[in-house]
Order: C-alpha cells, then structure tokens, then sequence
C-alpha cells in the first residue's frame, strides 16, 4: 500500500462523535458517509442508545436501530414493520408523495410475494451456473487490460465494468449502451445538489423518464415475443407484473439496477480496500490462494456493507428492546451498524478472509426483503478474486478513495490503484 494511502476514518472524529449531546447526534448525515466519519458515531449509539430518536435532519425525524440482534427483529417482522412505498418505502429519504414509486421491494405480502417469485429465476441455481463462465470469461478480458505498473481508477476500469455487463446480461440489454444503466442507479439513488450527480430533482425525474421509455421499447419487443430468461421478459410475459402502471414498472425497474449494481460494484472494490488496510490479510490470501476466496467473499460483504441502511414505518404502537415506537415512525435499520456490533461479532473492525461463521452479517437483509440477489453477487466476487490472483500479486491503493455522498449506498466514486503482476 502507497504510505498512508487509505485510512479507517479521519483524525478527530472519534472526539466529534462523543463530544456531540446524545439527542442531537444524526448518524444518517449524509457528510459523515462522504467522509467515512459516521463509525464512532454508531460506535456510542450500540454502547450508550442502542435505539435512538433522531429529532431533526434533513430527512426528518427517524429512529436508529443499531444492534444486530434488534436490526434482524425489525427485518424479520414485516407485519409490524412496513416497506410499502406509500408509506415512505426502504430508505430514510422521504420522497414526494407523487414520486414514491411502489416495487417489490417496497411493497408487503402479498404483492411483494408474487412480484419477487417473477423475477427470482434470473438468479436460481441452474441459472448462476450459465452464468459463471460468462463471468470469468469478461472478469479476465477486463483484467487482462488493466495497465500494469500505472496509476488508474479501479472502480471504473474494473468494479464498473464488470457488473454493469452482468446487468446489461440480466435485461438482455443493449451491449452498446450499458452505461446507461450505470448513469440510472447513480441517479436514482442520489442525494439531488449543486455539482452532485444530479443537480435538482427534477433533473433526477427527468432521466428516470428516459430510463422508463427505454425499457418500455424493450418490453413492448419482448411481450410480442415468446418467453424468454431475461428479467424484462419474464416481467413482461408474468400474470403478477405484466399490468403493471408505468410508476411501478420504474419502480421495479431501479430496484433491479440499483441492487445488481451498486452494491456489487462496491464490495468488489470495498475488498480492496479492506486487503490493503490489513496487509496481512493480503498476505494470508497470497499464500493460501483460491482456496481462501469462498470464506473471504462474505467477510468482504460485512465488511463493506454496500448498503448502509434499510427503511422500515411502523404500522401500530410497537416496542424495539424496551423503547417504546409509536405508529408511523420512521425506523432505520442500520446494517452499518449491525455488523460492528461487537456483541455478536468477534473483532468486528477487523477484516478478516478466514473468519468463523462469516456469513453471518446483515448486508442482505433478513426476512421476506433478503437480497434476491445475494448468490449472484457471492458469484461475482468470487470469480473476480480467483482472477485477480492468477495476474496479480497486489492491487494497490495509491490515495485515499472518494466515497459516494450518501447515508445509504456505501460506496465508492474512484478508488485510484497499481496493479503488480504475479
């Protein structure tokens, strides 16, 4: 690793975090994510308020839940604790009311169940196992022209590239154009401001528009044709989301892109990260080789948690660990949090690719809302290390990464790297 490339957080924020009063602290502050600050902050609210009223933020009044064990009681109970996008849906981010977009993940049984069984075949067994070779064989296209001993940006060159390709596979989209989807789960899930991804909401609806009537040119060819394995087909030819209104179909939409995307993209980079801030770490991965992928691969998932958050509203009076929750609050299930929880996981801060149990994390949620996703993702990542070690004695980090403005998608905007060859 360059000298002092990448840090854990910054100096001073441990002191920032305890010397706040208890009711002002906002973990959600977008600014403390940008900065990777926002750890001692959850740190003091696992010790000292484990579920705690945020009275005001720029997303309003919401409760925090902190703690593993209280996070998965939330998760797991969907008839206490409400996804339905008319109520707010899965992000602490309150949407306009004509802009809340209902898709299966935004939704509660039944509708949710149905919607998630149409599309759940891109993702089955038989399905990933299709979809290995196409994966190994773009990872080392990608690798292969990575340039050796320069600088350059590994979240566009490689965490980027790759993921997108596989989501272009998934909607059978336009090769050519799968940018494109990358551009609509940035837009999508950011935080509208000056000089930010997107500047106004009204320029985020205005390219979520053009996203609805892309795929719309697509559906209306794959409805006239016979079934197919593509997730726009198999929407298109379902009893449950061929009558879709157009808001819903977007919303579904999004959820498909956002979830293929942005959190694969940045646990692949995330991983990197990780190796070089424990060095060792790396150095256990070189002399153990392939072998030690399939156990680091979830390690790398809790570690990063490339999504910080899931939103729930509360649908009567109701209590988490003793503190009293009224009916319509806004609850935020931290899964940030959950996975430092130190009282369920060993040496939490730590990464480490041979942990015990390293599946047990909260990064895809619990419940009927777990990833529908989360086997192709563990593919992915698996694939990509076990392609990078055949090339690559080290990825380097070379400067501190840029990290997206966001209290829910944790990740990366550019993380710059030297790769070594093997």
């Amino acid at each position: 690793m360059a000298d002092g490339a990448v840090s854990f957080f910054p100096e001073g924020a441990r002191e920032r975090a305890y010397a706040t009063p208890l009711e002002d602290l906002n973990p959600g502050d977008p600014d403390l994510f940008l900065t990777n600050s926002f750890w001692p902050y959850f740190e003091r609210l696992r010790k000292e308020k484990p579920v705690h009223w945020c009275r005001d933020s720029e997303f309003g009044p919401y409760w925090s839940v902190t703690r593993f064990n209280d996070i998965m009681a939330v998760d797991t109970n969907h008839q206490v604790f409400s996804s339905e996008a008319h109520l707010g849906g899965i992000t602490i981010r309150d949407a306009r009311p004509e802009l809340r977009r209902p898709s299966f993940i935004a939704m509660d049984p039944p509708r949710h169940d149905v919607q998630r069984k149409t599309v759940s075949p891109a993702v089955a067994p038989h399905n990933l196992a299709l979809l290995e070779p196409i994966i190994r064989e773009r990872a080392g296209r990608i690798l292969d022209e990575l340039p050796v001993g320069e600088t350059f940006d590994w979240v566009d060159r490689v965490s980027i590239e790759l993921t997108t390709q596989m989501l272009a596979t998934l909607f059978d989209f336009p090769f050519e154009d799968r940018r494109k989807l990358t551009r609509w789960s940035d837009v999508a899930t950011a935080l509208p401001m000056p000089g930010g991804i997107v500047d106004t909401e009204e320029q985020r609806q205005a390219e979520l528009q053009e996203c609805l009537a892309y795929f719309t040119r697509l559906w209306d060819k794959r409805i006239a044709r016979p079934p197919a394995g593509d997730l726009v087909s198999m929407m298109a030819h379902s009893e449950a989301t061929r009558n879709m209104t157009p808001d819903e179909f977007l919303g579904n939409l999004t959820l498909l892109i956002v979830g293929g995307n942005d959190t694969t993209r940045n646990s692949i980079s995330g991983g990197v990260v990780a190796l070089n801030l424990f060095p060792a770490e790396y150095d256990k991965l070189r002399k153990g080789g392939p072998g030690m992928i399939p156990n680091m691969v979830p390690e790398i998932i809790r570690w990063q948690t490339p999504l910080a958050h899931m939103r729930r509203t509360a649908l009567e009076d109701t209590e988490i660990a003793g503190q009293p929750i009224r009916k319509g609050d806004k609850v935020i299930m931290w899964y940030v949090s959950g996975n430092r929880d130190e009282t369920v996981i060993d040496r939490p801060d730590e990464f480490l690719i041979d942990r015990e149990r390293a599946r047990q994390h909260l990064s895809f949620g619990f419940g009927i809302h777990r990833c529908v996703g989360n086997r192709l993702a563990e593919l992915q990542l698996r694939i990509v290390w076990e392609e990078i070690l055949k090339r690559f004695s080290f990825v380097e980090v070379m400067g501190e990464p840029t990290r997206v403005r966001s209290s829910f998608v944790k990740g990366y905007e550019s993380l710059p790297v030297r790769v070594h060859p093997a």
